[in-house]
């Protein structure tokens, strides 16, 4: 070998020596410099919901940590794709998406030619776990989850319930399947108007976030039957998770957290993951806060998140199957 091919050589071997621990260090360096201005957080709801306040507070908090501005976007509609695509079109690491998994989970099933892919989304950290129940008006004869299965096999088609598009819809429709119990659908693109049919007994049966049924529960127009959670909500101790109540079936969690673009290293969004569990760990107010909003803290950095998220997207795989609903193009 020549002289200058062996130098040409020792080059490309240095280089290959090297490649990773640049591209550690750079990834490290990204981290150490995150945020080098204002950050922007798109939440795919309209101010005032439990996300929107989740948002709010882990912004306010974050940017007194990181000492730079950290400004909530409120991109409501389209099943959470107006808000998924302006994050996704962005492509900036400095504005990212808070939102729950149960907006984009369904949407191979539910969206032709959607304008993003599931990769686009970097998963970040979980957040919190929304709690979501199953609720009936209070003038229906049931008491339990048992006795609205009875009920409903006593009258085949007879019951409503309501769906709003997106996970839940279909975890509630896949469970009517297997469960092999006739209730009617009737569809709603707001989910506080469905919690109102609920109250006077328009519409039967409700799955949602408690926080859209709490004024309700809390006027006593409709009740709680059980949580679709894995567990039990501290802010209703006494209400069976479905699981509990002989319903396994419908159990799902409710996924609160935060993306970034696919472009972000993990060294940077494992630190945004653990400056948020820690701010959040630390502050009374949030924990309080979220207690409100029948949200319960659920930390989680970028690995759990994903394969919970994954865990999620394959319960809804298995609805849709089930229902025989093919995964869109």
């Amino acid at each position: 070998m020549t002289p200058s091919r062996r130098f040409v050589a020792l080059a490309g071997l240095f280089a290959l020596t090297l490649g990773p621990v640049a591209a550690q260090n750079t990834a490290g360096d990204a981290a150490k410099d995150f945020p080098s201005r204002s950050i922007k957080i798109v939440v795919p709801f309209p101010a005032g919901g439990p996300s929107d306040v989740l948002a709010r507070l882990i912004g306010q908090k974050m940017s007194e940590d990181w000492g730079q501005p950290v400004v909530i976007e409120n991109r409501p509609g389209g099943d959470g794709i107006v808000a998924i695509n302006a994050f996704v079109s962005a492509k900036d690491d400095h504005i990212l998406l808070l939102s729950p998994t149960s907006s984009f989970v369904a949407h191979p099933w539910s969206h032709e030619n959607r304008p993003y892919k599931a990769e686009d989304l970097a998963p970040i950290a979980r957040v919190s776990n929304t709690v979501i129940g199953i609720s009936v008006p209070t003038v229906m004869p049931v008491k339990s989850l048992a006795e609205l299965v009875a009920l409903a096999k006593s009258k085949p088609g007879e019951l409503n319930w309501a769906g709003v598009t997106g996970a839940l819809d279909f975890s509630f429709a896949g469970w009517l399947k297997v469960a092999d119990l006739d209730m009617k659908k009737v569809p709603y693109r707001n989910p506080v108007e469905a919690a109102n049919d609920l109250a006077t007994n328009r519409v039967q049966v409700y799955e949602s976030a408690i926080a859209i049924a709490q004024p309700q529960l809390q006027a006593g127009n409709i009740k709680l039957l059980a949580v679709v959670n894995s567990a039990r909500a501290p802010g209703y101790p006494d209400i069976p998770t479905v699981t509990e109540a002989g319903q396994p079936a419908l159990t799902i969690d409710g996924l609160v957290g935060l993306f970034g673009p696919p472009t972000m290293p993990m060294a940077l969004r494992q630190k945004i993951a653990a400056d948020i569990k820690e701010v959040m760990e630390n502050d009374a107010i949030i924990k309080d806060r979220l207690n409100a909003t029948a949200q319960l803290f659920a930390p989680g950095g970028p690995e759990e998140f994903a394969k919970s998220i994954a865990s999620q997207r394959a319960l809804i795989a298995k609805n849709a199957k089930d229902l025989g609903i093919p995964e869109k193009p």
